[in-house]
């Protein structure tokens, strides 16, 4: 399982986790003061997640996890998710990303039809964060370490022991799981709204985009649509645009770009002195220096999968 990239978050995401037979991922994220964050963003699979080291905010749907090292998460499909890293000693975890599908939820079965499918239409509630007090803990974080053990020496059958681990670690947390978890008809209507607003920044952000014309995706007032942006993201709609937009100027600089003036103009910055100024506050360096420390591992982007 020695392959490595790098994976820059988006909104919707479109990248493929996993192959198509095979539909999980090992990610290792890593939040630095360079990268200290991962964008709000969402995805059809599950995830199973351990922090190994320092701690992060998780924002998850419209609820707010303080997470710290040993802590284990599980994310459902279709839902959400952002991170933030606490302090500038930054973040790491390891994350599988993998399909409900995998573990049989496309089946007509009773394993399907009680279990995976509630879970991956929110019928069924599993926890998301479980600390060390929790009584499920040390049999997921037990679990985890089998996952990673078949993942990583991927011995005859691992497929099918990865399958099993990850049924056995939703098992865990089936008797902690709240079925009566019911959404107000304004968070839902919500969520919908922020989920259909990031995907159209994620997908236009090269472009011109005005608080206005974000608005009315949303039917928001300006001053309505600022307000729900801020208290769902954690910052201002045109912040998260900037940011958004260096990251992406910051990836092509990664991936082997040389020209400034491109990168900046494909990533929806239109004044260079601008650009130049921003992307020196949110990293430190200049583009230049930027790019001329690429090479000694000076710069990492969050997400690489192995």
């Amino acid at each position: 399982m020695a392959h490595n990239s790098s994976l820059s978050p988006e909104q919707k995401e479109q990248a493929r986790h996993g192959e198509h037979m095979f539909p999980l991922k090992k990610y290792i994220t890593t939040l630095t003061e360079l990268y200290p964050s991962v964008s709000p963003h969402w995805h059809d699979e599950a995830e199973l997640t351990l922090i190994t080291e320092g701690s992060c905010t998780y924002q998850v749907q419209l609820d707010t996890y303080e997470v710290r090292e040993g802590d284990l998460l599980f994310v459902p499909p279709a839902v959400l998710h952002s991170i933030t890293a606490s302090t500038r000693d930054g973040m790491r975890s390891e994350t599988y990303v993998f399909h409900m599908n995998f573990l049989g939820a496309s089946s007509a079965d009773i394993c399907a039809v009680k279990y995976l499918t509630p879970v991956i239409n929110q019928t069924l509630i599993l926890p998301c964060l479980i600390r060390k007090e929790h009584p499920a803990y040390k049999n997921v974080f037990d679990i985890f370490l089998k996952i990673n053990q078949a993942y990583d020496n991927t011995p005859a059958g691992y497929e099918l022991l990865l399958r099993s681990l990850l049924l056995q670690a939703i098992v865990a947390l089936l008797p902690y799981s709240d079925e009566q978890v019911v959404h107000s008809p304004l968070e839902t209507e919500h969520t919908f709204k922020l989920k259909l607003v990031l995907e159209y920044i994620g997908e236009h952000y090269a472009e011109e985009l005005t608080i206005p014309q974000l608005a009315r995706i949303c039917y928001f007032s300006e001053y309505h649509f600022m307000r729900f942006f801020k208290k769902y993201t954690g910052t201002s709609c045109l912040e998260y645009i900037k940011n958004l937009r260096l990251e992406k100027a910051a990836e092509q600089f990664a991936q082997g770009a040389q020209s400034v003036l491109d990168t900046a103009l494909s990533a929806g910055f239109s004044n260079l002195s601008y650009f130049y100024r921003e992307f020196k506050k949110k990293y430190g360096m200049t583009p230049r220096k930027f790019i001329e420390s690429i090479p000694s591992g000076a710069f990492q982007a969050p997400y690489r999968y192995q």
